[in-house]
């Protein structure tokens, strides 16, 4: 009976790979047959998450990485495993869009430092993954491109912005994929697919190439299906960048040594802190009750609980939706129709502010326009010092309260997301209430420490993934991943297995 190499883990893969039991070629020309099979297929509804399947180019990779094993010249230990690129990172020769009209068609001249050490450590491109436009939103429902489906459910969404790697690598598509997190846009996606998804500390990975959103806020980082798969993947795109000014100039601590050491179950002398703030009214019983066991599994393992307050956090999202904004409105002006992208003519002979209006007008979505308008507004003269000014005092505020519960305990933990997925077009008409979504990952953003979601089961009332999020003080992220692999380890012991989604739904 031949194995499918789909369902094998990117550890798993690497493997079978130094076992000689396959190649790279093999490996790689099976994602892309699933991705062919259950991402876009001609006579039924697919999952969407790619944007742009670069099979030739990948294949042509594959080859080289088979080429280097027989001549015993790996590059790294993920040599040969597909990846999968959220297209938000520049990809020299292959589109970027961003997930929007007005970078359609658009080739980077240049990759993106994570997409370079990607190369670097032979890990072959898939493609480019669906986005909300600009990274702006917590469902992928604002991509121009159309919406991914959640490989659970294809009628509920698979978080956001990066919805399209989660999906990719829970719909298994992709053993590994990129993804990118500003408030919450790699964790609160894996959280509604059961997946693993990490947000690096800020600076720990290079955003040389990652077309910014906000730029004190983004972050690059692993979507994987496995704690110790992020660990591996981590190590291939961190480390300091001299392209990136915002680059931690200090190496990266041994995270795959800590995923390893996690996954013997063993947290003794360990303190986790449970954030009072981050359960109540809003919250959903199931999710709330998944994430209590997984509190009692961490006591199982050694570890000792305590409740620590962050009253601060209660004003992130308010804060966050004023600073984002602003930085999104700065950044969003380079699209202006002389450069590159979209150009729209509204008549023979229109001045170059006509055009660059017509060519915004037609090229932003919904969502783009309405931040560009907010936090324009935020930084305007007379308003600078009420709302933007106000909102950095806050965000000290959230870092205080960081580095007071960091020292009551060694990690943090709270649900990742208030909810389970919800229905396509549920949100869309309430911008509040889909902003709600991030109101547990966007503190650890504003602050710039590291978190990981990890799956903590099915919620009883839908039957849908939950995650578990852990955060960790600044440039100790070894701890995200002992901690994430000790939880993992007593879950998947628990539940005899990993959680899947209904291959039904996908066929």
């Amino acid at each position: 009976m031949s194995t499918d190499w789909t369902r094998k883990t990117a550890a798993e893969l690497a493997d079978a790979l130094a076992a000689g039991e396959t190649t790279s070629v093999e490996v790689t020309q099976a994602h892309l047959d699933r991705i062919a099979a259950v991402d876009a297929p001609a006579d039924r509804r697919g999952v969407h998450a790619f944007l742009h399947v670069d099979a030739e180019g990948a294949l042509a990779q594959a080859r080289a990485s088979d080429e280097r094993r027989a001549a015993g010249t790996l590059l790294s230990p993920l040599d040969g495993v597909p990846i999968a690129v959220k297209d938000v990172l520049t990809t020299e020769g292959l589109p970027t869009t961003c997930g929007s009209k007005i970078l359609e068609g658009w080739i980077p001249p240049y990759d993106a430092t994570v997409v370079r050490k990607l190369r670097e450590a032979g890990l072959p491109i898939l493609g480019k993954t669906n986005m909300d436009e600009f990274a702006m939103g917590s469902s992928t429902e604002h991509s121009a491109y159309g919406p991914t489906h959640n490989p659970w459910d294809l009628d509920r969404i698979p978080g956001g912005s990066g919805g399209g790697s989660a999906a990719a690598v829970a719909a298994f598509e992709a053993p590994l994929a990129i993804g990118t997190d500003t408030g919450g846009s790699i964790r609160q996606p894996g959280a509604v697919t059961g997946t693993v998804g990490v947000k690096p500390t800020y600076g720990g990975v290079s955003r040389y190439g990652l077309v910014a959103l906000a730029n004190s806020l983004d972050q690059a980082g692993p979507v994987t299906r496995t704690v110790l798969d992020s660990a591996l993947l981590h190590e291939v795109i961190g480390g300091h960048d001299p392209l990136d000014s915002t680059s931690i100039d200090q190496p990266l601590p041994a995270l795959v040594e800590a995923a390893r050491l996690g996954a013997t179950g063993d947290l003794s002398g360990l303190r986790v802190g449970v954030i009072q703030e981050m359960s109540g009214e809003g919250w959903q019983p199931g999710v709330l009750t998944r994430f209590q066991e997984s509190v009692d599994l961490l006591v199982k393992a050694g570890a000792e609980v305590v409740e620590v307050s962050c009253p601060s956090f209660v004003h992130a999202l308010a804060a966050y939706y004023l600073i984002l904004p602003a930085e999104a409105s700065s950044n969003l002006a380079k699209f202006d129709a002389m450069r590159y992208g979209l150009r729209v003519w509204p008549y023979e002979g229109a001045s170059a502010e006509e055009v660059m209006r017509a060519t915004r007008d037609a090229g932003f979505g919904d969502e783009v326009k309405r931040r560009i308008i907010l936090g324009t507004y935020a930084l305007s003269s007379g308003y600078y010092d009420a709302y933007y000014g106000q909102a950095q005092k806050v965000r000290t505020l959230i870092a205080r309260d960081f580095d007071a519960a960091f020292e009551k305990a060694d990690v943090l933990v709270s649900p990742t997301a208030p909810t389970t997925a919800f229905k396509l077009g549920e949100k869309l008409d309430d911008p509040i209430a889909m902003y709600l979504n991030d109101l547990a990952t966007i503190p650890a953003n504003l602050a710039g420490v590291p978190g990981i979601s990890v799956p903590g089961g099915l919620a009883d009332e839908d039957g849908l993934p939950t995650g578990v999020q852990i955060l960790a003080p600044a440039l100790a992220d070894d701890r995200l991943y002992r901690v994430g692999a000790a939880l993992e380890s007593a879950l998947l012991a628990q539940w005899g297995g990993p959680l899947v989604p209904p291959e039904e739904n996908l066929r």
